[in-house]
């Protein structure tokens, strides 16, 4: 898998400007709206991003304001891991202020991440980095990146009711990454058996047809050598929303076209939640 750099570092750019832009003016009532993420608001998204990449400047979070309640954030039933810890930490810490502020923040750490991914070698992008899918190359992480503030994106979108383009280079590299990971949940959450022939007709932004074959483990090929044990259609929207652990299948029953083995179709697309 290859990377280009100049790509990663302007998709990135746009990817922040995008954000930027749904919530740019944005009543402070709006910016509490409930997001499709649990415990989270539209404000605390937008302060996710910006905890994340102060983390990756190497920052800390703001001290606990002595005059506030201090959060128990490992008690939060949404909180299973220390990396979520980490992320409620900003949240809190971010959350008394009001959301002008905090797109203030928001302008200036994108800024200067830019700044710093600019200033990178081309060994440095290619450094083996902790990321949250393992140790990865930099630049992998940096894709990684592009796909949770895109998902991100979506998350503030769909909480504010409003549209966003979901296709475009910007989103097929985004989706992309989220594709990586599709053929694992099937196998392991979806618990498709060995054999399994599961076909994937994606309309919508990002328009294609997945083919992937269970042997052994779980994984993309070309075409079959018969036909599917399950067809499976559905827009890339959708599929985004439900892999990201948005939204449930029964919610969208209506939505979903289901052909071949009906009982392992609807066993797949109701276990597809692989990133929250």
């Amino acid at each position: 898998m290859t990377f280009d750099r100049d790509e990663l570092t302007t998709l990135l750019g746009q990817q922040w400007d995008a954000i930027a832009a749904l919530v740019d003016g944005l009543p402070e009532n709006r910016w509490r709206t409930p997001s499709p993420l649990p415990g989270w608001t539209v404000f605390d998204v937008v302060a996710h991003v910006v905890g994340t990449e102060s983390w990756l400047l190497g920052e800390q979070p703001p001290a606990h304001d002595p005059m506030r309640p201090k959060t128990d954030v490992r008690t939060l039933p949404h909180v299973r891991n220390e990396v979520a810890v980490l992320n409620e930490i900003w949240i809190d810490r971010l959350r008394p202020l009001p959301g002008a502020r905090l797109l203030e923040l928001f302008g200036e750490v994108t800024d200067r991440r830019r700044a710093a991914l600019a200033k990178l070698s081309d060994e440095e992008w290619s450094v083996p980095t902790q990321s949250p899918i393992g140790q990865v190359p930099y630049a992998r992480f940096m894709r990684v990146r592009l796909f949770d503030c895109w998902m991100h994106e979506l998350d503030v979108a769909d909480a504010l009711g409003v549209s966003v383009d979901e296709g475009g280079r910007r989103g097929t590299v985004a989706f992309e990454e989220f594709l990586v990971s599709l053929p694992r949940a099937i196998g392991k959450l979806g618990k498709a058996p060995d054999g399994s022939r599961i076909e994937l007709e994606l309309t919508g932004p990002q328009t294609r047809t997945l083919r992937v074959q269970v042997d052994g483990r779980a994984g993309y090929v070309d075409s079959f050598d018969g036909d599917p044990t399950v067809r499976i259609g559905l827009n890339s929207s959708l599929l985004v929303r439900l892999g990201g652990g948005r939204t449930t299948a029964d919610a969208h029953s209506d939505e979903i076209e289901i052909a071949g083995d009906e009982e392992l179709g609807r066993r797949l697309v109701r276990n597809l939640a692989f990133t929250l």
